[in-house]
């Protein structure tokens, strides 16, 4: 990334905003897709997060650090609020017939549809944890920002994403145990479902084992 890219950005620097959105719209919509668990639902985020970006950019400090805290701040607050009616949408849809495939689009359809299947798999347990947990394992654990960084995204103290994480890992732990405990309750035509889905919902289950700062 270029050299004075967050002056060049408040200044209204178009061609430097572009520069941003090629180096974390990916980054952008991971994040937004881990915290609501919906691949249209992250597109719309990470959309109205470049827009609020770019609606906010003078408010942006000098400095020459990287921008990902902001934007994934600016992610985090717009997951939020899609997460408020993502239960009133999936109610609407449940009631509509399922729409007929589209032939030369089907490979990338069916890609997301796994995707999305995998990730409800993680979420069965992620999604019983409070909002904040999953806000700062989403920002510390997969999306990679430091205590400092993760702060400053969602705007509380460093102390308070060091507990907060640490709280949350362990919850995580039990619940995951909680979730091993129910799957052995299955019927044996859904343990080949259960054991996929273990295999996949233990990696990022790993990382939540040992601290590693």
């Amino acid at each position: 990334m270029s050299d004075g890219l967050r002056a060049r950005i408040r200044a209204g620097d178009r061609e430097a905003f572009a520069e941003l959105y090629e180096s974390y719209a990916r980054t952008v919509y991971n994040h937004a897709f881990r915290l609501t668990g919906d691949w249209s639902v992250a597109e719309e985020v990470m959309g109205d997060t470049f827009l609020a970006a770019w609606r906010t950019r003078e408010q942006l400090e000098p400095g020459d650090d990287t921008l990902k805290p902001w934007l994934l701040g600016v992610a985090t607050n717009k997951a939020r609020n899609a997460n408020r009616g993502i239960g009133r949408r999936l109610a609407f849809l449940a009631r509509r017939p399922a729409p007929a495939p589209v032939a030369d689009f089907a490979d990338e359809a069916a890609g997301r549809i796994d995707d999305a299947r995998r990730l409800a798999a993680v979420r069965t347990v992620f999604g019983r944890l409070r909002r904040g947990e999953q806000e700062v394992l989403a920002l510390c654990v997969w999306s990679g920002l430091d205590y400092a960084q993760a702060a400053e995204a969602m705007g509380i103290p460093v102390g308070t994403v060091r507990s907060r994480l640490s709280r949350a890992r362990a919850r995580l732990r039990k619940l995951a145990e909680q979730r091993l405990a129910e799957e052995k309750k299955e019927p044996p035509h859904r343990r080949g479902e259960v054991q996929r889905e273990a295999a996949f919902a233990a990696l990022p289950f790993q990382e939540f084992q040992e601290d590693p700062r």
